[in-house]
């Protein structure tokens, strides 16, 4: 199997594209938890800290 230096070349540029385009998606991905995550920290600050710290036992 002799392989030409041409078309190692190519093999490895194809390579290294698929590997930054792996990163590229993985980022995305992070991002959107990212701010998926900060949007449920500002819906929990904004509730009302004194929530449920009271029961009516009165039927």
């Amino acid at each position: 199997m002799d392989m030409s230096i041409a078309a190692l070349s190519v093999d490895m540029k194809l390579a290294q594209t698929q590997q930054d385009f792996g990163i590229a998606v993985m980022k995305m991905a992070m991002e959107a938890d990212t701010s998926m995550m900060e949007e449920a920290l500002e819906v929990v600050e904004s509730l009302d800290p004194a929530l449920g710290n009271n029961i009516d036992i009165m039927a």
